[in-house]
Protein backbone atom coordinates (compact mmCIF):
# COMPACT_ATOMS: atom_id res chain seq x y z
CA UNK A 1 0.00 0.00 0.00
CA UNK A 2 1.39 3.38 -0.88
CA UNK A 3 1.33 6.25 1.55
CA UNK A 4 -1.35 8.01 -0.54
CA UNK A 5 -3.62 4.95 -0.41
CA UNK A 6 -3.73 4.99 3.37
CA UNK A 7 -6.41 7.43 4.59
CA UNK A 8 -4.87 8.17 7.96
CA UNK A 9 -1.39 8.46 6.52
CA UNK A 10 -2.53 10.79 3.73
CA UNK A 11 -4.07 13.04 6.38
CA UNK A 12 -0.77 13.88 8.05
CA UNK A 13 -1.43 17.63 7.85
CA UNK A 14 -3.99 17.86 10.65
CA UNK A 15 -4.24 21.62 11.02
CA UNK A 16 -6.77 22.00 8.18
CA UNK A 17 -9.02 19.15 9.28
CA UNK A 18 -12.42 19.65 10.95
CA UNK A 19 -12.33 19.05 14.70
CA UNK A 20 -14.05 15.66 14.31
CA UNK A 21 -10.92 14.52 12.45
CA UNK A 22 -8.43 16.26 14.74
CA UNK A 23 -9.44 16.16 18.40
CA UNK A 24 -5.76 15.95 19.34
CA UNK A 25 -2.52 15.39 17.44
CA UNK A 26 0.59 14.36 19.35
CA UNK A 27 3.67 12.17 19.08
CA UNK A 28 2.95 10.90 15.59
CA UNK A 29 -0.74 10.17 16.25
CA UNK A 30 -4.05 11.88 15.59
CA UNK A 31 -7.25 11.35 17.59
CA UNK A 32 -10.50 11.62 15.62
CA UNK A 33 -14.16 10.88 16.19
CA UNK A 34 -15.13 7.79 14.22
CA UNK A 35 -16.77 8.81 10.95
CA UNK A 36 -18.93 5.68 10.75
CA UNK A 37 -20.22 5.16 14.29
CA UNK A 38 -23.65 5.83 15.71
CA UNK A 39 -22.20 5.89 19.25
CA UNK A 40 -21.25 9.37 20.48
CA UNK A 41 -17.63 9.53 21.59
CA UNK A 42 -16.29 6.58 19.58
CA UNK A 43 -12.73 7.75 18.99
CA UNK A 44 -10.04 6.42 16.68
CA UNK A 45 -6.33 6.97 17.23
CA UNK A 46 -4.50 6.87 13.89
CA UNK A 47 -0.80 7.18 13.10
CA UNK A 48 0.50 10.02 10.95
CA UNK A 49 2.51 7.52 8.93
CA UNK A 50 1.66 4.10 7.58
CA UNK A 51 2.12 1.39 10.22
CA UNK A 52 0.65 -2.05 9.54
CA UNK A 53 1.47 -3.69 12.90
CA UNK A 54 2.28 -2.41 16.42
CA UNK A 55 5.83 -3.81 16.20
CA UNK A 56 6.52 -1.15 13.54
CA UNK A 57 6.03 1.71 16.02
CA UNK A 58 9.03 3.70 17.14
CA UNK A 59 9.70 4.00 20.87
CA UNK A 60 8.43 7.58 20.71
CA UNK A 61 5.20 6.55 18.95
CA UNK A 62 4.60 3.80 21.51
CA UNK A 63 5.10 6.19 24.42
CA UNK A 64 2.85 8.83 22.85
CA UNK A 65 0.17 6.22 22.15
CA UNK A 66 0.05 5.23 25.82
CA UNK A 67 -0.42 8.86 26.87
CA UNK A 68 -3.10 9.41 24.22
CA UNK A 69 -5.07 6.34 25.29
CA UNK A 70 -5.00 7.52 28.89
CA UNK A 71 -5.76 11.17 28.12
CA UNK A 72 -8.54 10.33 25.66
CA UNK A 73 -10.07 7.95 28.22
CA UNK A 74 -10.04 10.71 30.85
CA UNK A 75 -11.63 13.16 28.39
CA UNK A 76 -14.30 10.61 27.38
CA UNK A 77 -15.20 9.94 31.01
CA UNK A 78 -15.52 13.69 31.61
CA UNK A 79 -17.56 14.17 28.43
CA UNK A 80 -19.81 11.12 28.29
CA UNK A 81 -19.83 9.94 31.92
CA UNK A 82 -18.88 6.51 30.63
CA UNK A 83 -18.04 3.76 33.10
CA UNK A 84 -14.77 2.91 31.32
CA UNK A 85 -13.35 2.76 27.81
CA UNK A 86 -12.73 -0.14 25.46
CA UNK A 87 -9.51 -0.14 23.41
CA UNK A 88 -9.35 -2.33 20.29
CA UNK A 89 -7.00 -2.76 17.32
CA UNK A 90 -7.32 -5.23 14.46
CA UNK A 91 -6.02 -3.48 11.29
CA UNK A 92 -7.72 -5.94 8.95
CA UNK A 93 -10.90 -4.33 7.64
CA UNK A 94 -11.01 -3.71 3.89
CA UNK A 95 -9.40 -0.32 3.27
CA UNK A 96 -8.10 -0.05 6.85
CA UNK A 97 -5.14 -2.44 6.92
CA UNK A 98 -3.08 -0.01 8.95
CA UNK A 99 -2.78 0.31 12.70
CA UNK A 100 -5.57 2.35 14.24
CA UNK A 101 -6.93 2.04 17.75
CA UNK A 102 -10.62 2.27 18.59
CA UNK A 103 -11.24 3.96 21.94
CA UNK A 104 -14.89 3.51 22.80
CA UNK A 105 -16.89 4.81 25.76
CA UNK A 106 -18.47 1.90 27.65
CA UNK A 107 -21.62 3.37 29.17
CA UNK A 108 -23.05 1.92 32.39
CA UNK A 109 -26.36 1.19 30.64
CA UNK A 110 -24.81 -0.54 27.61
CA UNK A 111 -27.17 -3.36 26.57
CA UNK A 112 -25.84 -6.91 27.00
CA UNK A 113 -26.04 -7.46 23.24
CA UNK A 114 -23.57 -4.57 22.69
CA UNK A 115 -20.96 -5.45 25.33
CA UNK A 116 -17.43 -6.54 24.53
CA UNK A 117 -16.69 -7.10 20.83
CA UNK A 118 -20.40 -6.77 20.05
CA UNK A 119 -19.89 -3.00 20.51
CA UNK A 120 -18.94 -3.00 16.81
CA UNK A 121 -22.68 -3.15 16.02
CA UNK A 122 -22.55 0.66 16.38
CA UNK A 123 -20.49 0.70 13.16
CA UNK A 124 -23.30 -0.98 11.24
CA UNK A 125 -25.91 1.69 11.94
CA UNK A 126 -26.49 5.14 10.50
CA UNK A 127 -23.50 7.18 11.68
CA UNK A 128 -23.78 10.39 13.64
CA UNK A 129 -23.96 13.54 11.53
CA UNK A 130 -20.78 15.54 11.00
CA UNK A 131 -22.31 18.30 13.14
CA UNK A 132 -22.84 15.86 16.03
CA UNK A 133 -19.32 14.45 15.59
CA UNK A 134 -17.88 17.99 15.63
CA UNK A 135 -19.79 18.87 18.79
CA UNK A 136 -18.66 15.75 20.62
CA UNK A 137 -15.09 16.20 19.39
CA UNK A 138 -15.05 19.78 20.70
CA UNK A 139 -16.38 18.60 24.08
CA UNK A 140 -13.71 15.89 24.25
CA UNK A 141 -11.00 18.42 23.35
CA UNK A 142 -12.28 20.81 26.02
CA UNK A 143 -12.18 17.97 28.58
CA UNK A 144 -8.65 16.86 27.61
CA UNK A 145 -6.41 16.68 30.71
CA UNK A 146 -3.69 19.30 30.99
CA UNK A 147 -0.07 18.14 30.85
CA UNK A 148 2.09 18.98 33.80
Amino acid sequence: MSKVDCYSCAQSSAENLPIRENVCCDGGWRVAHSFNSSLPGWLVIVPLRHISSPDEMTDEEAEALGRLIRDASVALKRTTNCEKTYVMMFAEAEGFSHVHFHLVPRMSDLPDERQGPRIFAYLKETPLSFAAQDEIAQNVRNAWPARE
